[in-house]
Formats: C-alpha cells, structure tokens, sequence
C-alpha cells in the first residue's frame, strides 16, 4: 500500500514496512519527561517508551504474519501515539478475519511469561531501583495492553474478534454493523467518563475507538446497498469468486468519472484511460480484469463458510 500519511519508513522486515508517523516523537517527548521523575537515570524512561513500543510491534507482527498465513496481503505497519495499526487485508472469510485478529493478543499473552519472569529475576538479584522498576512497567504494560485490547469494543481487538466470530451466523454486514453500534455506544460511554475523571489520554483513545465504529457502521451501509444491486453474470472475482455489481462503482484515477469497468473493459468512458487491475468490491483485492472472465459461474462460495 502507500506511504501513510505523516509518516518515514524505519525498517522493513520479511517484506513488512514499518513506519514511524511524526506525532510519535511528539507524545514520546512529553510521556518521557512524565515518565523521567520514577527513575535515578533520565535514560531508563527513554528505554521504557521505546520498549513499549517494542511490545506494540511484535503485537501488529502477529496481525500482519496471521493475514499472510492465512492467504491475504500485509505490508505496512505504522506505528503513532495510540499504539500501531497493521494493515492487513486477510481474506473475506470470518475464519481468516479471526485468525488475522486473534494472533496480535496471542503474541502479548506469549510475552505474559517472558516479561514475568524477568521482573521475578530482577526483584531477586538486581540491585538497581531503575532496573527493577523498568523490568515491572514492562511486565504491566504487555499484561495492560492485552487486557485492553481485548475489550469487546469495534475496532479494538476484542471488538473486531466478536465480529468475527458473528460473521460465522449472521454474514459480513451485519456482523459488522452490529459490531459497530455497539462500539459507538460504549466509546460513547468511556469517552463521558474519562473526560468526567479528566483522563485526557483516555478521552482521546474513546474518541478515536467511536470514530472508527462510525466509520464502520458506514462501511457496512455501503455494503448493503451494494449487496443489493445487480451482478454481472458473466464475470467473477478471482479470488472470493463474488460476481460483481453492475453499476459505475469503479473510479478513474485520471479523470476522477465512476464508471461499470465491465462494461467498459475496464477503460473509462470518460477519457478513455484503460485499467488491467480491477479491485473487487467484495473482499477488496484487485486481479488483471481478464481473469474475471475465467473463473467458473458454479464456484461462488459463501462469506459465511
């Protein structure tokens, strides 16, 4: 996918981007010197925040690693003030969508151990305060950051996980939908509580978990109304085997016209710039608009198997 927006590359790894977004260092400066006054050593709170999100990476690596696993595309990894996104487009199928969702907390409760004991070790043979002090935030940072992910609030973990798992009864849309009203209505509620106890980093996360399930509540809209539209016959997604809506669904990167490319052979009608890709409106994946055509009419499967 693109660069996002705001933010440089750091490394790669296994193919995987990672981006730092610029407001990072921003909230790093400020929690650092918030940090700075628990430790003897200034340094030890510059190695907890960096460490912190040491522990963030290796969550969105689980995410990104599971969607590939399981047949779908991720490589980009952002990291900013709220945590880290995966970018990840696992396949429209509820058992992928679970798997790709699920490996992130796994990662943090494999970490449950390993930090644990480290914090044990140090209480028993470390005689610097700063050390003991640094090896416990990191064993109640990892045990915070699961425990919060997993609420069951869109489009946190938890939440997303309980979409999954509706997926499997009640399809795609509505899981989602259903999935994002009730994020709407509890970021809602922990935003009001959060800005009554004046917990600011708190109100901040509630804001953006509300956004998001808005932005999901839209999503599965969209979707419905095109669920309702009429399908070429004659073609199918070569990856989820979905026909395609007949309507002007597919925008011109050149001169901006939505137009049916299979209608138009994927050229727009407009200004005549022909497209070879044709991103699936169904599971989001783009293949040579040719092999829509060779994909069998009886191999349509169902999003809910």
């Amino acid at each position: 996918m693109p660069k996002p927006a705001g933010a440089i590359r750091i490394f790669t790894i296994a193919g995987i981007n990672v981006f730092l977004h610029w407001s990072w260092a921003l909230v790093a400066i400020i929690q650092i010197q918030f940090r700075r006054e628990t430790y003897h050593n200034p340094l030890w709170a510059v190695a907890e925040y960096i460490a912190l999100f040491a522990i963030v990476l290796m969550h969105e690596f689980g995410h990104a690693l599971a969607c590939r696993q399981v047949g779908g595309k991720a490589d980009t990894i952002m990291l900013w003030p709220l945590g880290g996104v995966a970018f990840v487009q696992p396949p429209q199928r509820p058992g992928a969508q679970l798997w790709s969702i699920v490996a992130g907390p796994l990662v943090n409760v494999l970490l449950i151990a390993p930090t644990a004991a480290l914090w044990y070790w140090s209480r028993q043979n470390v005689s610097s305060p700063d050390a003991r002090e640094f090896f416990l935030m990191m064993a109640i940072v990892n045990a915070a950051l699961l425990v919060f992910n997993l609420l069951p609030v869109y489009p946190l973990d938890g939440g997303q996980i309980f979409r999954s798992l509706l997926w499997f009864f009640i399809g795609p849309i509505d899981s989602l939908i259903v999935a994002s009203l009730l994020g709407m209505i509890a970021s809602a509620v922990g935003l009001l509580i959060s800005l009554r106890m004046g917990m600011t980093w708190m109100a901040l996360m509630a804001a953006y978990a509300a956004w998001q399930s808005w932005n999901g509540f839209q999503r599965a809209r969209t979707f419905t109304k095109i669920a309702k539209l009429p399908k070429h016959q004659h073609a199918r997604c070569p990856n989820c085997s979905a026909p395609p809506p007949a309507a002007p669904l597919w925008q011109c990167g050149g001169c901006g016209q939505g137009f049916d490319t299979f209608l138009t052979g994927g050229a727009c009608p407009n200004c005549g710039k022909r497209f070879d890709q044709t991103m699936c409106i169904n599971c989001g994946q783009s293949s040579d608009i040719r092999r829509w055509m060779m994909v069998p009419q009886t191999s349509f499967v169902s999003q809910r198997m």
